[in-house]
C-alpha cells in the first residue's frame, strides 16, 4: 500500500509540473496568435546607443545584457541586417543596444558619456512614414525564443505575398511587448556606419570580381585588339565603366542601394514600393496594429538614402 501511496504522490508531482510549464509557457505567450500588418510606425525618431557585430544571432544577447546593465530602465533595440535562412551565422550582421531618448526629447550628456565610456556609439534613427510590423508578448524571457520562432516567419510570408522591399528588421523590447518593425521607406538611415563600410567592401569587391571574371574570359583575336585600339578614348571609358560597376544600373549616384546580396530585402521578390501596398489598420483600429502611443506621422519620401554619421551632442562636438 505505501508503495502505490509513493507512486501516486510522484504523479502527481509530476503532473503539477508539467501543469505549471504549461501555464508558463502560456503566459509567455504560446498561444497569442501573431498577426502582421502595415502602417504607421509605433515609434518616433530614436536616439540610439549600439554596438555592431558580426556573428550569430544567439549572441546577440551579449549586447543586450550589456547596455541593459548601464541603464536598465531604457528600451532594448536589435537591428539585424541579413537572413539567417540565407546567411551563415558567423556572417551575419546586427546592432543592438539601448533606446536613450525619443521624439523631441534629447539624452542627457552624462548618460551618452557613459555608454561611450563601454563603447557604444551614438546615432540617430528616423520615424519611417510606413513599415510592416507585429507585436508579441514580452513577460518572460522565453517569451523572447517564442517570438523569434512564430513573428519572423510571419513577417517573411506577408512581405514575400506582397512582393515588398522591407528591411532591415528592428526588435525593439518596450515594456510587456516587443515591437517587430520592417521599414518600407528609408531604409538606407537604419544602416549603421560599420554596417555601411562593409557593404561599401563587398561592393568594391563584388565589381572586382566581375572586373576580372570579364577579363579573362575575353579572349580577344588579333582582328578585335586592332580594333579596339582604334577605338577612341570616349568609348573605353564607357567599356570601362560598364565593367567596373556591374552594379551601378539603374540606381542614382547619389541613392547608392545599401541591401546586401542576402539581406532580408530579398523577401520581397520584385520589391515593390509600399504605396502599392493596401495599409492596414490607418486610423481604423485594425487588430494586429499596435497601439499609436501617440507618436506622430512623418510623410517622408520614399527614397531610401544613407544614414547621417552618428550625431554627438553639441557639447560633446565642442569638447571634441
Amino acid at each position: 500500500m505505501a508503495d502505490w501511496v509513493l507512486i501516486g504522490l510522484i504523479g502527481a508531482l509530476l503532473v503539477l509540473l508539467l501543469l505549471t510549464l504549461f501555464g508558463f509557457a502560456v503566459y509567455s505567450g504560446l498561444f497569442t496568435e501573431v498577426v502582421v500588418s502595415a502602417g504607421s510606425p509605433p515609434i518616433q525618431n530614436i536616439i540610439v546607443a549600439y554596438k555592431f557585430k558580426v556573428g550569430p544571432y544567439d549572441e546577440s544577447g551579449e549586447l543586450y545584457t550589456e547596455s541593459c546593465s548601464i541603464s536598465p530602465k531604457l528600451c532594448s533595440i536589435g537591428v539585424y541586417y541579413d537572413n539567417p535562412h540565407m546567411v551563415p551565422p558567423e556572417k551575419c550582421r546586427y546592432a543592438a543596444g539601448c533606446i536613450l531618448s525619443e521624439g523631441e526629447a534629447k539624452p542627457s550628456e552624462d548618460l551618452v558619456r557613459y555608454f561611450r565610456k563601454y563603447g557604444f556609439k551614438i546615432i540617430s534613427f528616423p520615424a519611417p512614414s510606413h513599415v510592416v510590423m507585429a507585436t508579441f508578448p514580452f513577460t518572460t524571457p522565453f517569451s523572447i525564443q517564442l517570438a523569434v520562432n512564430r513573428v519572423h516567419p510571419a513577417l517573411d510570408a506577408y512581405i514575400k505575398e506582397r512582393k515588398l522591399c522591407a528591411h532591415p528588421r528592428l526588435e525593439i523590447y518596450k515594456g510587456d511587448r516587443i515591437y517587430f518593425i520592417c521599414p518600407l521607406a528609408r531604409q538606407g538611415d537604419f544602416y549603421v556606419p560599420e554596417m555601411k563600410e562593409l557593404e561599401r567592401k563587398s561592393r568594391a569587391a563584388e565589381a572586382e570580381d566581375a572586373q576580372t571574371d570579364v577579363t579573362g574570359a575575353d579572349t580577344l583575336s588579333e582582328t578585335s585588339s586592332i580594333s579596339l585600339e582604334v577605338a577612341t578614348d570616349s568609348r573605353e571609358t564607357s567599356v570601362a565603366t560598364s565593367i567596373l560597376s556591374p552594379l551601378a544600373a539603374g540606381r542614382g549616384r547619389d541613392e547608392p542601394d545599401n541591401r546586401s546580396d542576402h539581406s532580408y530585402s530579398e523577401s520581397g521578390a520584385s520589391g515593390s514600393s509600399f504605396e502599392e501596398l493596401d495599409l492596414e489598420g490607418n486610423g481604423d483600429g485594425s487588430a494586429g496594429q499596435p497601439p499609436n502611443l501617440g507618436y506622430a506621422e512623418e510623410q517622408e519620401t520614399t527614397t531610401a538614402k544613407w544614414a547621417k554619421e552618428p550625431i554627438p551632442l553639441e557639447k560633446e562636438r565642442g569638447e571634441e
